[in-house]
C-alpha cells in the first residue's frame, strides 16, 4: 500500500496526474488506478505513533 501511494505521488510531483485524482483513487480501491509501485529500496518504517 505504502509503495503504490508513494509510486502515485511521484507521478502527481512530476506533473503526470493531478492532486485531486487521489480520492478518486482511494476510493475506487483498486490498485491499477494508482500510479506505478515505487522500488522498495530506501523505504523504512520509521515511527508508530498509536
Amino acid at each position: 500500500m505504502v509503495r503504490s501511494i508513494i509510486g502515485t505521488l511521484v507521478e502527481i510531483g512530476k506533473g503526470r496526474m493531478e492532486a485531486a485524482e487521489i480520492r478518486e483513487i482511494l476510493n475506487s480501491r483498486d490498485r491499477k488506478e494508482a500510479g506505478p509501485t515505487a522500488p522498495a529500496q530506501g523505504l523504512f518504517l520509521k515511527e508508530v505513533k498509536y
